[in-house]
């Protein structure tokens, strides 16, 4: 999909990486800070949210997802490790998504529904039902913001310098439109099935950390295509990765045919 796009069209995505914010060292210290932080979020969500929740299969999930939070936990502690992420670099910054992707989504996915599965009106059924709507959403919301992406890249929006122009911000904000349709419909959808339920209601305390882990959720699911190009990125250009120093390798002269490239 991406093979016709040149080096040059994603240059604008190594800015995270040039600032350091997602440097090898700056990955090593989050993983770090992730083997506790997964325990903590493990023993909140299946110790306390979980504790009087009707959801089916509370106990099939825990298992499954204590034995995924130990591998990750492993793998998390292994990458934290100077001498080893210097040498894989790629695979540590696979780890960091997975790692992020389950603690700020899958823990506060599974949390929002456990802590519905408490209030007086919920039913497995309905909690099944709700699950499939609001996977549903997570679905069409990643490939509304993957097809978006994509489009920007193969209209040279994240060319180096590209950002500047009015051009570029007229059609970004054009290009949320259908995302804002998304997510609208997902959110009238999910209020209404809480609300048509009796599951919504209630302090607003409750209805806070109800909905906000769903929201933070679409909020992962929203940033997941640009990791997963970052990292398609590592493994396609050499100008993504960092050297045995901690710097990052410079983007090669662009060959003439890419030059000629309409921006």
């Amino acid at each position: 999909m991406f093979k016709r796009l040149t080096e040059e069209d994603f240059a604008v995505l190594r800015e995270p990486l040039r600032s350091g914010r997602q440097s090898p060292g700056s990955l090593g210290g989050i993983l770090f800070l992730g083997c506790f932080l997964q325990f903590l979020l493990y023993y909140l969500i299946y110790y306390i949210a979980a504790e009087s929740t009707v959801y089916p299969n509370v106990e099939k999930i825990k298992i499954i997802h204590f034995w995924i939070t130990i591998l990750l936990t492993v793998f998390s502690a292994i990458f934290a490790i100077s001498a080893v992420y210097k040498k894989f670099e790629k695979t540590q910054y696979l780890t960091s998504i997975i790692v992020s992707q389950n603690l700020f989504g899958v823990y506060l996915y599974i949390g929002a529904l456990f802590l519905i599965g408490e209030k007086d009106g919920a039913t497995a059924e309905f909690l099944i039902s709700f699950t499939f709507i609001t996977l549903s959403v997570a679905a069409a919301l990643f490939l509304a913001v993957f097809v978006r992406f994509y489009v920007l890249l193969q209209k040279g929006q994240y060319r180096e310098g590209s950002a500047k122009g009015e051009l570029r911000e007229k059609f970004e904000a054009t290009s949320y439109i259908p995302i804002a349709i998304i997510g609208g419909t997902g959110v009238v959808l999910i209020v209404n099935s809480l609300l048509r339920n009796g599951v919504m209601g209630g302090s607003l305390e409750s209805n806070i950390f109800t909905v906000l882990p769903l929201l933070i959720f679409y909020t992962m699911i929203f940033v997941l295509p640009e990791q997963l190009v970052i990292l398609y990125c590592k493994f396609r250009f050499k100008s993504f990765n960092f050297n045995w120093s901690g710097h990052l390798y410079p983007m090669e002269d662009p060959k003439p045919n890419a030059l000629k490239k309409t921006r």
